[in-house]
């Protein structure tokens, strides 16, 4: 069995920027995991731009930005294998994975760093009453074929969800000469970004429709239409509401799921909200040795906050290769109903701490508190908050002195 300071699974922007971050730590023994046949993982065939504005000061497409990491870890050596696919990883932190070159093998490694990004939630989990014709896609699996392979799914679409990569597949399939009829949201808020609802749909004058869905799909053989309907507060359809568009293709935008399953191998305990691990500051899992970040432990909205919180994987996980440490607090992070959920879940370090979340719903002038018991040690007001954006918040070592609970909540000026 082979012996690794640290194995990386995935080499996308999370598992790139982590190794870059572990190497300038020191560690050298490094080894990148990745089961597509080239680096990048989805930036690939996000040619679209909009990236890096954080990062790097300037706009990039995805693989340009994707490219900005991969040529760095080539300069630096740093190994990886292509077109492997990882199996199994014990809490051990034994490695099992295959490739044709290797057959199966398995790596023992001091840390490992799970990167592995997350999936679409696909038309199964919808229940939408209908036929199974040809022309449902999800939306990144339509993003592929235009923009990898050359291939247009259809020319008359109906893009189900608001998510960022539906937002942005209705501009494209617009300017590849589809039609797109409507964007159609379940919630009485969009999912996406502000800025890729003004860029994508109002620019090109795409409706999109709130508190709508697809009630039922038509077509045998190919997809001939899709019947949609408001729906109440309860998110029950209106029947009276219902309306019939003729359409060649469905696309689907209706949420990512962190790709888990090699976590659950590792018997890496999950948030139910995130589906993502429960994690510390230093992006640690409650198994020891096992590191998070990116995608796969909540999913993020801009790919530059990714390589921010990988880069915390990647120096963690170099100083515990290292068996360097510091002072020891046990803090749990709790929301109410209006704060989903917090990212880290828990502080197990006296050091300053940036607490990433989002909200359950659009919230104008709101203010974020912090209570330390029947204490507020921490406020900050916001104009506007919605569940499309996430928001962060930097906590000082001293607010959590003293405590084992830090409450967050939401106030809603009227």
């Amino acid at each position: 069995m082979k012996q690794t300071e640290l194995v990386i699974i995935g080499g996308g922007p999370a598992g790139m920027s982590a190794a870059l971050a572990a190497h300038t730590c020191g560690i050298r023994d490094i080894l990148i995991l990745e089961r597509d046949c080239a680096l990048g993982g989805i930036l690939q065939q996000c040619i679209h731009n909009g990236f890096g504005l954080h990062r790097f000061g300037e706009e990039l497409t995805g693989p340009e930005y994707a490219w900005r990491y991969e040529k760095e870890v080539r300069e630096k050596e740093i190994p990886f294998l292509l077109d492997t696919m990882v199996l199994d990883i014990s809490p051990e932190r034994v490695i099992t994975a295959t490739n044709k070159e290797n057959g199966i093998f398995q790596i023992q490694a001091k840390a490992v760093i799970l990167a592995m990004g997350c999936r679409e939630r696909p038309r199964g989990a919808l229940n939408i009453a209908g036929t199974r014709p040809a022309g449902i896609y999800s939306a990144g699996t339509a993003q592929k074929y235009v923009n990898l392979k050359g291939y247009l799914p259809g020319r008359d679409v109906v893009i189900l969800g608001s998510g960022d990569i539906g937002l942005i597949m209705a501009r494209r399939m617009t300017l590849e000469g589809a039609r797109v009829h409507a964007v159609c949201e379940l919630m009485p808020y969009s999912g996406g970004l502000a800025r890729n609802i003004e860029q994508c749909l109002n620019d090109f004058n795409i409706p999109l429709k709130l508190s709508h869905t697809v009630v039922e799909i038509h077509g045998k053989e190919r997809l001939e239409g899709v019947t949609i309907a408001r729906v109440d507060e309860k998110r029950r359809p209106i029947p009276e509401t219902r309306e019939y568009i003729p359409c060649d293709t469905l696309l689907l935008s209706v949420g990512l799921i962190p790709e888990n399953e090699l976590s659950k191998t590792a018997s890496v305990p999950l948030d139910r909200i995130t589906n993502g691990a429960l994690v510390d500051q230093d992006r640690e899992t409650e198994v020891e040795g096992i590191f998070a970040c990116g995608n796969v432990l909540h999913v993020h909205d801009l790919v530059d906050f990714v390589s921010e919180e990988a880069q915390i994987a990647g120096e963690s996980a170099a100083a515990y290769i290292k068996g360097e440490t510091a002072q020891r607090t046990d803090v749990k992070l709790r929301t109410d109903g209006k704060i989903r959920y917090t990212v880290p879940q828990r502080i197990t370090k006296k050091k300053d701490v940036s607490v990433y979340f989002r909200v359950a719903d659009v919230y104008r002038n709101a203010r974020i508190k912090v209570m330390n018991g029947e204490s507020v040690v921490y406020q900050k007001k916001k104009a506007r908050m919605s569940p499309g954006e996430m928001e962060c918040i930097t906590l000082k070592s001293e607010l959590f002195e003293n405590t084992s609970e830090l409450y967050l909540s939401l106030e809603v000026e009227k």
